[in-house]
């Protein structure tokens, strides 16, 4: 992913750092349901496989598509960081 997507540029961010699959999905699920289209939700997660498990997802759904993903070291841990937006499916 190429966008260059920042906790600025989000509409709201949601922490499922310390929870492993499902829940990174299913926490991400319900927070896209509280957007308008066109939003930005930012997801903080520590569960590497996140990155491929919000990635299906993403692309299993009409109305959301998956902006940018990154991964960042942030207290001696990995951080992912996702940007889902919430588009008119």
């Amino acid at each position: 992913m190429t966008d260059t997507l920042t906790t600025e540029n989000a509409d709201s961010t949601i922490d499922v750092t310390g929870e492993s699959c499902p829940m990174p999905v299913v926490r991400t699920r319900q927070a896209v349901d509280d957007l308008a289209v066109g939003e930005v939700l930012e997801v903080l997660a520590t569960d590497a496989g996140s990155v491929s498990d919000i990635d299906g997802w993403a692309g299993s759904v009409d109305e959301v598509e998956l902006r940018a993903q990154a991964e960042n070291e942030e207290d001696g841990r990995v951080v992912y960081r996702h940007y889902v937006e919430r588009v008119d499916g």
